[in-house]
């Protein structure tokens, strides 16, 4: 998965956080089936908002202090978070179309388009 990062209990803090992008986790494993079926629709949303939000995997078997800290009793569970808060919470799979939604509110934007051209200014 080249667009979505693996996170653990020693990485979650400075990873996810402190990101300066909002961050969407998935908390998995891999012998859950609607983990895996969620794998693909999680990298065709990371690849398209690339730069605007970061993604990232979470083991639940090898790194349960996260997510038992976070309350995760059903996998998968994609939170997003914003400046080091959790913002927006889905659990089981979600289609492309729909986690797009649900993440478009949180997605960082870039500065907005001038209306003037700086070469016509006087």
């Amino acid at each position: 998965m080249k667009n979505i990062a693996e996170v653990t209990d020693a990485t979650f803090e400075a990873e996810v956080l402190k990101s300066d992008l909002p961050v969407l986790v998935d908390f998995w494993a891999p012998w859950c089936a609607p983990c895996r079926m969620m794998s693909p629709v999680l990298e065709a949303a990371a690849e398209n908002l690339s730069g605007r939000m970061k993604f990232a995997k979470l083991n639940t078997d090898e790194h349960a202090k996260t997510a038992k800290g976070f309350g995760i009793f059903a996998i998968p569970t994609m939170i997003v978070f914003k400046d080091g808060k959790e913002v927006n919470r889905m659990v089981g799979f979600v289609p492309q179309d729909e986690l797009e939604s649900q993440l478009h509110p949180h997605i960082a934007v870039g500065p907005e388009p001038s209306d003037q051209d700086p070469s016509c200014q006087l």
